[in-house]
Order: C-alpha cells, then sequence, then structure tokens
C-alpha cells in the first residue's frame, strides 16, 4: 500500500493504493500560500503507510528536485519531496500530474501490455506523459511528453502561449483550444461540448472546425508516433469524453504514420478520475 496525494490548486485527493485498488481518505481545501498549513493538511491523512507519493501539476525537475507550480506558491521553486520527507519523517515521491496518468494507464489502464505508450490529455490544455518498457521517461528538467509546447503552428492560427512561445499546440488542442478553433474560423462562441455535438448531428460549421482541428493534431501526432514508435495513445482530459471524436482524431493520425496499421492507436483512458492516484502510487512503489 502507499498514500496517494492528488494535489490541485483548491483541493486535495488522499487514498491508499494498492496496483489500481483504491481505498479513498477524503479530501481537503489546498493551502496554497501556507507551506505549514500545507504540511499539516498532508500529515492529517497519514496512515500506517511508510511511503507517500504526490500527484501535482507542476514540473519537477528529475535532477534538482524543484517544482515549478503556479498555482500553488507555498510550493513553487522547492525542493518538495525532499522537504516533505523531513517534515513528514517517510520517504516521499512528488511527480507531473500528467507522467502520474501516463504511468497509470500504461501499467494498469488503456496501454496495459504495450511497450511503449505515449498518454495524452486534452483537457483545458494539452500534455502528455512517455512510458516505455513500464518506466517513466521524465527527460532533462522533467519535461518530456509535453508535446503542447513549441512553435509548430503558422498563420492565423498561431497564438501566443503562455509558456512565452507564439504556435503552440496547447492553444488549440484541448476543449478551450477547440472553443478559441472555433472563434478564429466562425466568429462566434460555443462551448466544446456544443461543437462536437453539432459536428456529430452533420452542422457545417462544427464540421469546419473539427476538421482544422484533426488536421493541425493529426500532423504532430503523426510525427510523435513515427519517431517514439509508441504503439498505445490514451487520451484523458475533458475531450476524452466524446469517444467518437478521439476516434475520428485517430483516424487522422493513422493516416499520417508510416507503419500502416488497422488498430487504434488513439484510444479513451480507462482509469477515469483516479488515474492521477494510480499513477503517483506507482511511482512511490518505484
Amino acid at each position: 500500500m502507499i498514500l496517494a496525494f492528488e494535489i490541485g490548486g483548491s483541493r486535495i485527493r488522499a487514498a491508499r493504493v494498492q496496483g489500481a485498488v483504491l481505498e479513498p481518505l477524503g479530501e481537503c481545501p489546498t493551502p496554497a500560500d501556507d507551506l505549514s498549513a500545507f504540511v499539516a493538511a498532508l500529515r492529517g491523512f497519514l496512515t500506517d503507510e511508510t511511503v507517500v507519493s504526490l500527484s501535482i501539476a507542476g514540473v519537477v525537475d528529475p535532477i534538482s528536485g524543484r517544482i515549478i507550480v503556479a498555482n500553488i506558491p507555498c510550493l513553487n521553486g522547492r525542493a518538495v519531496a525532499a522537504d516533505l520527507t523531513a517534515a513528514l519523517g517517510r520517504p516521499v515521491t512528488v511527480l507531473n500530474d500528467a507522467d502520474c496518468f501516463a504511468l497509470a494507464e500504461a501499467r494498469h489502464g488503456a496501454g496495459r501490455g504495450h511497450a511503449s505508450v505515449f498518454a495524452l490529455i486534452l483537457g483545458t490544455g494539452v500534455g502528455g506523459g512517455l512510458v516505455m518498457n513500464g518506466r517513466l521517461v521524465s527527460g532533462p528538467g522533467g519535461i518530456a511528453g509535453e508535446w503542447g509546447h513549441g512553435p509548430v503552428v503558422r498563420g492565423a492560427y498561431a497564438l501566443p502561449c503562455g509558456c512565452g512561445q507564439v504556435g503552440c499546440l496547447d492553444q488549440l488542442g484541448g476543449a478551450r483550444g477547440l472553443e478559441r478553433l472555433h472563434r478564429l474560423i466562425h466568429g462566434h462562441d460555443l462551448s466544446a461540448p456544443e461543437i462536437v455535438t453539432n459536428w456529430r448531428n452533420g452542422d457545417a460549421s462544427a464540421l469546419a472546425s473539427i476538421t482544422e482541428w484533426r488536421a493541425i493534431l493529426g500532423g504532430p501526432l503523426a510525427m510523435l508516433v513515427n519517431t517514439l514508435g509508441v504503439t498505445c495513445l490514451p487520451v484523458g482530459g475533458g475531450l476524452s469524453n466524446a469517444p467518437d471524436l478521439i476516434a475520428a482524431l485517430d483516424e487522422t493520425v493513422r493516416a499520417g504514420i508510416l507503419r500502416a496499421t488497422d488498430a487504434p492507436l488513439l484510444v479513451p483512458a480507462q482509469l477515469g478520475a483516479d488515474a492521477g492516484l494510480i499513477g503517483a502510487a506507482e511511482a512511490g512503489a518505484g
């Protein structure tokens, strides 16, 4: 058993985890501005487990252990694993939430049985994580898997990104991105669920938006598949709730890869909201 936490900007979830089996312990508000209060919040969930592991929406440098996490100022820039290990008196592992998602799906979810898995998040923005032969690949600075950033989009759809670049897929690939793209093409606002519903119903404007969305994402994802040799891409985040949309994107990706295959590559993730806790526990178990 591992004591796993999912750390969000507003809430902390806790569970005892073994494999893909969870025993929820509850949740509490995240003390984002007070390190002592943050430690006390975690301490309130401590059980007999000797290992603690955290999934957090931040970039963890695998060398220094320092984390960049904008929405939890009391942790930003700190070597959080070392600090919490000292404060809680037991080993603590800290891992980016997308990497936790990838590790969980590779070992216990849609990627189970595949040697190479790239897990995608199509939510507010886009993210991902790479697992090869059951092991997470973090890369220099802990940024491996961040396929949403880099100046790859050109022309009218090249938007400024929060990372400082212009033309990142992060601005167009997730649910908010689909909404931005629809606004750029048609000049009016619809929510992502409305766009997807209209697409299903044969609406021409929604069809045009999703066709463009598939074209923007399909090429980079095909190159990713060719480069890494991944055989499964579990998809999480809000857009994964539309399996027909993911199947359409998968069709575009498979049309652009070198190895012809009739088997889907992009598939909906299987572990849902528990993936972060399961992945954190997997990271803590080693």
